[in-house]
């Protein structure tokens, strides 16, 4: 296991997840994995990068409950010995970029059930980042250059995705504050005071850690 220190991102739509992850891994002087992620599994795995693109972060209706519960060898499933869909080859082709990347550079990764992936590494920091819904409707809107009304479609049916891929993908539940290391409401604190947070929360659990390995 590497020392590297890893922060995930899980995010509501509109809370400025996205930016408060760059943010920090520009302050840190670090790389913030999002889209990115899915190029480097596609190199990674063979798989072409349009697929991930279609399947990014969307559940499907049949994926192998039993390899979420442990049934399968993690390792067997990626070699390709198991005959598989090609949305459960996309997840785990992810999965195992995900991993790979802790073992090489300290880093952020925005969703993608980063935290899930990196669920046994003792330098992983998972963060969920919300905000109100009037916060995250404008924000959309001066995103996209939207009415209100398109903005609250994009942002219900985007955590109705998000909240289905990582409640199917993982064995915990999105948002719940029982998932996470550190649940911030950006309304609250504001992106800059969101960073600064998640900055000192780092550095204390990697002060713990090194101190739990002392004694």
């Amino acid at each position: 296991m590497s020392g590297n220190l890893v922060i995930t991102i899980g995010r509501q739509c509109g809370s400025s997840g996205k930016i408060i992850g760059q943010k920090l891994a520009e302050e840190l002087g670090i790389k913030c994995y999002d889209k990115e992620l899915l190029a480097l599994a596609a190199k990674k795995s063979g798989l072409s990068e349009e697929l991930f693109q279609t399947h990014d972060e969307r559940p499907t209706n049949s994926f192998l409950y039993s390899l979420v519960m442990d049934t399968y060898p993690m390792g067997m499933a990626a070699s390709g010995h198991l005959d598989m869909p090609i949305n459960h080859k996309l997840f785990l082709a992810q999965f195992n970029t995900i991993k790979q990347l802790a073992e090489d550079e300290s880093c952020v990764i925005v969703g993608r059930c980063a935290d899930y992936a990196l669920a046994e590494n003792p330098n992983l920091v998972s963060v969920f980042i919300s905000a109100t819904d009037e916060d995250r409707i404008t924000s959309l809107k001066e995103l996209y250059q939207i009415d209100e009304g398109k903005a609250r479609d994009i942002m219900i049916k985007t955590d109705k995705k998000r909240s289905s891929y990582y409640n199917y993908y993982s064995d915990k539940k999105w948002g719940d504050v029982k998932s996470y290391d550190l649940c911030i409401n950006r309304s609250a604190v504001g992106v800059e005071g969101a960073v600064k947070i998640i900055r000192s929360f780092a550095d204390a659990k990697m002060k713990w850690n090194e101190e739990k390995k002392s004694k």
